[in-house]
């Protein structure tokens, strides 16, 4: 059976990880791993979470200075 893309790109990905850590102690890998955290949410939530607050903040400001 073909390989999908996503499947070809999954595997790609795994043997890349598995070269980088080839000839490497367990410690090494341990830190290497350590210095890249992965944020639990990404960006686009982010940029997402900061307009609803702070976007409010800004309407809620304005329309007590020009409309009362």
């Amino acid at each position: 059976m073909a390989q999908t893309p996503q499947q070809r790109r999954a595997n790609l990905k795994f043997q890349k990880d598995q070269e980088a850590r080839r000839g490497k102690s367990e410690d090494q890998i341990k830190k290497r791993v350590e210095k890249a955290p992965k944020s639990p949410i990404s960006m686009f939530w982010l940029v997402v979470l900061g307009f609803v607050v702070f976007g409010g903040l800004v309407f809620e400001v304005l329309s007590r200075l020009f409309l009362n």
